[in-house]
C-alpha cells in the first residue's frame, strides 16, 4: 500500500483532524493535502471497496508489510520507538459480528504461535484501542527489564505450548475454547492492573516485571466501513456493511524486543529460529594450514548458516565479538585441536563447551 496517502480518505473516516500531531501532514506541488501513513485502515478500506461487491466474497483478510511514520514526541531506544518503522498488518472483512470474532480469534492464535516460533514468550493483555478505535483490543507483551510498561500476569502463561495446542484456525468452537483459555488467565499492564483480582491468584503464580509491546490487534466493527460507504450486496438483496479488524506486528521493533528479552552481560543471545547465522566459526590462527583447512571446510558445509572469523586478531577479541553478536553456536578452531582433527564447540545460551571431531560438531549443530 502507498506510504503517502490522500488526506481525503482520512476525512471520510473522520480521523484526519482527530488523529493528532503524530500524523505527518504534507502538500504536493499541486497543493493537494497528503499524509505519510501512520496506519492503513482508510487505505485498505478504499482498496477493498473498489474491488469487492458481494457478501459471497467474504470473509477476506488482506495483509502487507510496509514502512510507516509517526511523529513521536520523543523517539528513543533505537528501533524500539523510532519515527519510521516497519510493520506487518492484516485487515479482516466479515459479514457480521460473529464472523468478525472468528477472524479476531484466528489472528490472535496465529500471532501467539508466531511469537513462540520466534523464540519469544508473548503475553496478550487487554488494551486501550487508542486512535485506531474499536471495543475489542489486545496487545502482545514480551518481558524485558527495559520495557516501557509494568506488567502483571499469571505464570501459567509461561507453560502453554501454543504451536502444539490443538486449536484449528477458522473453527468457531476451537477458537472459543482458545479465547476462554487466554482470557481466563490474569494479565494486565499497569494502566489496567486490578490489584484485588491479581491477589486472588496463588502467590507462587503471581508474576510482575517490565514489558515491551511487539504486536496489537483490534476489532472495530463498522468504524471505517460505515463512514467510508463500504457496502456490499447481502444475502437477502439488502446492502450490508462489513465488520472489520486490524492486526499488527512491529517487525523492526521485534529486533530490539528480542535483544532486550534475550541477552546477558557479554551481548546478544539470539533464539535459534531468528539468529542471523546459526554459528560463528572462529579460526584462532589464520595462516596455519590445518586451522585454515578445517575452518573453510566447516564454513562450506554450513550452507550459508555460518559466519567465519578469520581476522588477524587476538583470540580474546574474537571470543568477545562472537559473544557480543550472540549466534547460537560457536566453533573454535585452534592449532592444537586442528592437528588432531578436533574443534571446540560452544553453546551461546548456556556457555557449555565440548571438544568434538569435525563431523561430530557438524552433526550436533545441524541436527
Amino acid at each position: 500500500m502507498p506510504t503517502v496517502q490522500p488526506a481525503e480518505l482520512w476525512r471520510q473516516s473522520g480521523r484526519y483532524d482527530a488523529y493528532g500531531p503524530e500524523m505527518l501532514r504534507i502538500r504536493d506541488r499541486h497543493d493537494r493535502e497528503l499524509l505519510y501513513g501512520p496506519t492503513n485502515e482508510e487505505m485498505v478500506t478504499d482498496l477493498f471497496r473498489q474491488g469487492v461487491r458481494s457478501y459471497r466474497e467474504l470473509p477476506q483478510n488482506l495483509y502487507h508489510i510496509q514502512w510507516k511514520f509517526r511523529d513521536e514526541i520523543r523517539p528513543r531506544f533505537g528501533v524500539m520507538r523510532g519515527r519510521e518503522f516497519l510493520m506487518k498488518d492484516a485487515y479482516s472483512f466479515d459479514v457480521d459480528y460473529a464472523g468478525a470474532v472468528v477472524s479476531y480469534r484466528t489472528m490472535m492464535l496465529a500471532y501467539m504461535r508466531t511469537f513462540q516460533r520466534l523464540g519469544l514468550r508473548a503475553i496478550p493483555m487487554q488494551a486501550d484501542s487508542g486512535p485506531i478505535g474499536g471495543d475489542l483490543s489486545h496487545e502482545f507483551i514480551v518481558l524485558a527489564p527495559t520495557g516501557e510498561s509494568e506488567v502483571f500476569y499469571d505464570s501459567r502463561f509461561e507453560e502453554i505450548d501454543w504451536v502444539s495446542a490443538e486449536y484449528r484456525y477458522g473453527n468457531a468452537s476451537d477458537l472459543e475454547r482458545f479465547f476462554e483459555q487466554m482470557t481466563s488467565l490474569y494479565a494486565a499492564t499497569d494502566e489496567k492492573h486490578d490489584t484485588s483480582a491479581f491477589l486472588t491468584l496463588p502467590e507462587e503464580r503471581r508474576r510482575s516485571g517490565r514489558g515491551i509491546e511487539v504486536g496489537h490487534i483490534f476489532y472495530f466493527g463498522k468504524k471505517y466501513s460505515g463512514p467510508m460507504n463500504l457496502s456490499l450486496s447481502g444475502p437477502d438483496g439488502q446492502r450490508i456493511v462489513p465488520h472489520m479488524g486490524s492486526y499488527g506486528i512491529g517487525v523492526s521493533r521485534l529486533v530490539g524486543g528480542i535483544i532486550e528479552a534475550s541477552h546477558d552481560d557479554a551481548g546478544i543471545v539470539w533464539p535459534d529460529p531468528v539468529a542471523p547465522w546459526k554459528v560463528a566459526i572462529i579460526n584462532l590462527k589464520p595462516g596455519d594450514r590445518a586451522c585454515d583447512k578445517i575452518a573453510e571446510e566447516l564454513y562450506g558445509r554450513m550452507d550459508g548458516e555460518a559466519l567465519l572469523d578469520d581476522r588477524d586478531e587476538r583470540p580474546g577479541a574474537k571470543f568477545a565479538d562472537a559473544d557480543l553478536m550472540g549466534h547460537p553456536w560457536q566453533i573454535i578452531v585452534g592449532p592444537r585441536g586442528a592437528a588432531a582433527g578436533e574443534v571446540e564447540i560452544k553453546r551461546r545460551v548456556t556457555g557449555e563447551r565440548t571438544i568434538r571431531s569435525v563431523q561430530s560438531a557438524l552433526a550436533e549443530i545441524l541436527r
